[in-house]
């Protein structure tokens, strides 16, 4: 029951970015190519729901920032994160984020800022849902969600959960990139 309940709620967060199922041409200025070694992850962004996250996520990406930086903290059936230039999740780039708190579910391929104790600590760590967690909803950002590649986010080495999922040797994002650089040749 509580898998037929995740999916519908995938397909709702689905609907809505399609119009409710109808598809749309994709938004290349709002969609991100994640590489991975396993293969390409394809985020479409919401700026409907986090306009001043996305736009900081894609000037990190444009400036090359998320390149090759590691995924340090990995917890099977619940998230992948990454974003912190020290691998250790102490990091960032020192430009904090307001909170942009919507009432989109944390549910698989969402992808939500990660942030400290306080709501307006976001910086550059951003983590891809690869599990539900109702409890992250209204509380944290979320900014896009996988419409592609999730078999390849399901791959990243996941840590512990003893060690709060910090994982030894990590896989790293191999490159990030806005969609419309690359179609228009700027990658």
């Amino acid at each position: 029951m509580g898998r037929l309940i995740r999916a519908l709620m995938l397909v709702a967060a689905l609907a809505a970015f399609t119009g409710g199922g109808v598809a749309k041409a994709a938004d290349l200025e709002n969609t991100l190519y994640l590489d991975l070694t396993y293969g390409r992850v394809v985020i479409q962004l919401r700026p409907d729901l986090a306009p001043n996250h996305v736009k900081r996520v894609k000037e990190l990406a444009r400036r090359g920032f998320y390149d090759g930086l590691t995924f340090h903290r990995v917890i099977k059936g619940f998230m992948a994160q990454t974003g912190d230039p020290l691998g250790d999740g102490s990091g960032g780039t020192g430009h904090k984020l307001k909170g942009e708190f919507s009432a989109e579910p944390f549910v698989r391929g969402v992808v939500g800022m990660a942030r400290a104790d306080d709501p307006d600590s976001a910086d550059s760590q951003f983590f891809i849902m690869t599990g539900t967690k109702s409890t992250l909803d209204h509380h944290y950002t979320v900014f896009g969600i996988v419409t592609s590649g999730m078999e390849f986010v399901d791959q990243i080495k996941a840590g512990a959960e003893e060690e709060n999922g910090a994982v030894p040797d990590p896989d790293r994002i191999v490159r990030m990139l806005v969609a419309a650089d690359v179609e228009k040749g700027k990658s």
